[in-house]
């Protein structure tokens, strides 16, 4: 099954985007698959946790998983936190997610 969620870029262009939630996809791989921010910057540890290119905001209401200690120390680490960033690689696709809204933090 896909659903639908809304990424707005890094220029404030929202993209609606169809995500798979049978492929075990996160969302910085949703962003990197779609070109929503250019090559090399997001993603760059490959989802580890080692960087926070991948840092975004979440805009909606979704249930989200809880944040995990590695993710908290990397986001207390960053640049541009606020208080709903989230790592998007910490972010899996699932059913539970329909109608998330996300806006791309700033390259740091």
């Amino acid at each position: 099954m896909d659903i639908t969620i809304k990424i707005t870029d890094r220029e404030g262009v929202p993209h609606k985007v169809s995500a798979p939630t049978d492929m075990a996809m996160n969302l910085m791989e949703v962003v990197r698959s779609y070109e929503l921010a250019p090559e090399g910057t997001v993603g760059i540890c490959g989802g580890m946790v080692m960087c926070a290119s991948c840092q975004c905001y979440i805009l909606s209401d979704n249930d989200l998983p809880e944040m995990t200690d590695d993710e908290e120390a990397m986001l207390s680490e960053a640049f541009y936190v606020k208080d709903n960033s989230r790592l998007g690689c910490q972010i899996p696709i699932t059913p539970e997610l329909v109608g998330l809204e996300v806006e791309l933090a700033p390259e740091s």
